[in-house]
């Protein structure tokens, strides 16, 4: 193997291109190897290899600067790294179009860059890390430009090589704490537009060849909103200082101060007069603002500047609407934006460690689950931060929210952004998101609440939610029962059979009026040329039917879609539905025999047979559901029809939501005013209040 090598090495250091070129080719395929890598470097053939790397051209350099990538990947050949090759390497990326050639450069970089900054490195003189790049970055300032514009390379594997490499620049600046410039680094990145090119990568279709870089994007992109969210606001920091009052001063309408909330003030043009509600007026609690970062840290301020810098008019109308608003009305912008950047935080996990994700990753390593691994949202942390922003602004609008339902709007909020954000697929784009965001209805979004909650519940309680659940529901069956009668109590029209029957060719329409006594034992009805004005009496209703002598009630309700009379305009709308009451002409006897008395001899017949005591036709959905499971609940018998079960659940449901969330009177948003308490003047014992009639 030695003499093999050896032989190698030789051919390297040939005058003949041709030669060099197979002989470097061949190289690229075993130096991975490490102990072939020390038998080439005890062979000499370090020297020949970078020489090929300076001075080479075409594919001969190319094969050299994989060779030399694939040398430095096993930690071998640190030794004839200097700032010749750096530079040259460096010059490469910038200048050269040849896609093998660059793949490699951007190799070599990327081990550079990551190479640990040891003690012997020190004694040598040599940097590693960023500052190694730094000499030659200075005589290549577009290097960076060039860098992010790899990324939207064709060439997939020269993409991925470039995000690497980005990847570790970033890496290696945010772990140099020594070195506070990281911010402007990555300030620098982000102005190039390498936010957009990661994102767009991130919604591709081939996700695999960009795999590993763009996880290792996503979980710096974590590190750092961490490292901001860990930075504490500080006054004597000269750009902390700078970014608290660029939000002062960005509050003031033609550098006036407005007094924003009654009772604060008064402030006049030009005033220079300390406002006492300076940074209240904002939406800070406290005249110390600093206090209010405590959670948000750094990041924080990040988020409520950009707000107030790119929405400055907006932010300005918003104090100027409050003005005439007394303190507890007023929305509180300042402390609204570091709500929201709390629950991104804790929406996207950013406390969730490096070892967590790198699990999840092997966990999710099939191209199944990619959807799950990547969240390319995160990258645009601004604009969500702005969407949740604007929506806690119009909650707060729309619910005529107070400072004593704050936690109650940031709940909300909460949902929603696990809502859209977290229901968002992959390649959901970032303004879809920030439009359903603006356009979720607060109906919807209290459904979600009421879920959630339910759910939350479920796991507590259990079994008592579901006794608390039978409870509410009869409950609820009683009061739709009684409801359902009281619509029986107060009788209907309904056409007679006849009038249905297209092909008699009648000249007029007969009606049919039944209700229920009061005393709910009979069925009073009677037959009609017209609709009368008012409802008849009782008495004017010729026929009853004993209720204790129905044995069932029927219907096509359920399946009936009540259409209307085809080609019939001159007839009141009326459907086919059709509820038929059976039951005996006489009492039935304890053995199941109807008994009839046959009124001559005194003995009495037996027959049990049902015979059809009355049919309706509903001449709507409404009054046939009212009308047939009234009836039925009369029989003590469930209910069957959609609309009646769909206000039963209805009021069950909530019934059981208002325990859940024990909601007061004085918790209830009303659009007017209770009414007064009527007096009790002359007021006897003899009075009832009709639930449903409201007399």
């Amino acid at each position: 193997m030695e003499s093999n090598v050896s032989e190698l090495v030789e051919r390297l250091g040939s005058d003949e291109d041709a030669v060099r070129k197979m002989a470097v080719f061949k190289l690229q395929g075993s130096i991975g190897d490490p102990s072939f890598a020390d038998i080439f470097i005890a062979e000499g053939g370090l020297a020949r290899l970078r020489y090929l790397t300076l001075h080479a051209s075409g594919n001969t350099l190319a094969y050299s600067l994989t060779s030399f990538a694939r040398l430095l990947e096993v930690d071998k050949g640190w030794d004839i790294i200097d700032q010749e090759v750096i530079q040259r390497v460096v010059e490469l990326i910038v200048t050269h179009p040849l896609v093998n050639i660059l793949r490699g450069a951007m190799s070599i970089l990327v081990s550079i860059v990551s190479h640990p900054y040891t003690g012997n490195n020190l004694s040598q003189g040599k940097d590693f890390g960023f500052p190694a790049l730094k000499p030659a970055v200075a005589v290549y300032p577009q290097f960076l430009e060039m860098l992010v514009n790899r990324l939207s390379s064709a060439d997939h594997a020269l993409c991925a090589n470039a995000l690497q490499l980005i990847n570790s620049l970033m890496r290696e600046s945010i772990a140099n704490e020594s070195d506070m410039q990281w911010p402007k680094f990555i300030q620098k990145l982000q102005d190039l537009g390498v936010i957009r090119a990661v994102y767009s990568l991130m919604q591709e279709t081939a996700l695999q060849d960009h795999m590993h870089p763009l996880i290792e994007f996503q979980s710096l992109t974590k590190v750092l909103l961490r490292k901001w969210r860990g930075i504490p606001l500080d006054l004597e920091n000269p750009e902390h200082r700078r970014a608290l009052k660029g939000i002062h001063l960005a509050s003031l309408h033609e550098r006036r101060s407005q007094d924003i909330c009654i009772g604060t003030g008064t402030g006049t043009p030009n005033s220079k007069k300390h406002n006492p509600m300076k940074w209240r007026r904002l939406g800070f609690e406290t005249e110390s603002p600093i206090m209010q970062f405590e959670h948000t840290g750094f990041l924080g301020m990040m988020d409520l500047a950009d707000y107030v810098r790119n929405h400055q008019d907006e932010f300005q109308k918003m104090l100027l609407e409050q003005s005439g608003k007394s303190g507890h009305q007023c929305c509180p912008i300042a402390r609204a934006s570091l709500s929201v950047t709390l629950i991104l935080y804790e929406h996207f996990e950013v406390d969730k460690s490096e070892m967590d994700d790198s699990k999840s990753y092997l966990l999710l390593e099939s191209r199944s689950n990619l959807d799950k691994l990547f969240e390319p949202l995160i990258l645009h942390w601004t604009r969500l931060h702005i969407a949740g922003l604007h929506a806690f602004f119009r909650l707060w609008k729309a619910t005529g929210a107070e400072s004593e339902d704050y936690e109650r709007i940031v709940e909300l909020v909460r949902i929603l952004i696990e809502s859209v954000v977290g229901g968002a697929v992959r390649t959901k784009d970032v303004q879809e998101v920030e439009e359903e965001m603006a356009s979720f209805e607060y109906s919807r979004l209290r459904g979600l609440q009421m879920e959630l909650l339910e759910l939350t519940y479920e796991d507590v309680w259990g079994q008592h939610l579901m006794q608390m659940r039978e409870e509410l529901y009869h409950e609820a069956l009683q009061f739709i029962k009684e409801q359902r009668i009281r619509c029986l109590l107060q009788g209907a029209w309904f056409p007679s059979e006849t009038s249905l029957n297209l092909g008699l060719g009648y000249e007029k329409v007969s009606w049919t009026y039944a209700q229920l006594s009061h005393n709910r034992r009979y069925l009073h009805f009677g037959g009609f040329d017209a609709i009368k004005k008012g409802r008849p009496e009782l008495d004017a209703l010729p026929e009853k039917i004993d209720l204790s002598l129905v044995s069932s009630v029927v219907s096509n309700v359920s399946a009936s879609n009540d259409p209307l009379l085809p080609n019939e305009k001159d007839i009141p709308p009326a459907s086919y539905t059709k509820i038929t009451i059976h039951g005996h002409l006489y009492p039935v006897s304890t053995t199941g025999d109807t008994q009839k008395n046959d009124g001559q001899n005194g003995t009495l017949s037996k027959s049990a047979q049902e015979v059809v005591l009355l049919s309706l036709h509903p001449p709507s959905p409404s009054v046939a559901s009212e009308w047939l499971d009234g009836l039925l609940m009369l029989l003590n018998q469930q209910p069957i029809t959609a609309k009646t079960n769909k206000l039963l659940n209805l009021v069950s449901n909530y019934g059981l939501k208002i325990r859940l969330l024990n909601v007061r009177f004085n918790d209830v948003a009303f659009t007017a005013e209770a009414p007064p308490v009527p007096p009790r003047d002359d007021l006897d014992n003899d009075y009832y209040y009709d639930v449903f009639g409201g007399t």
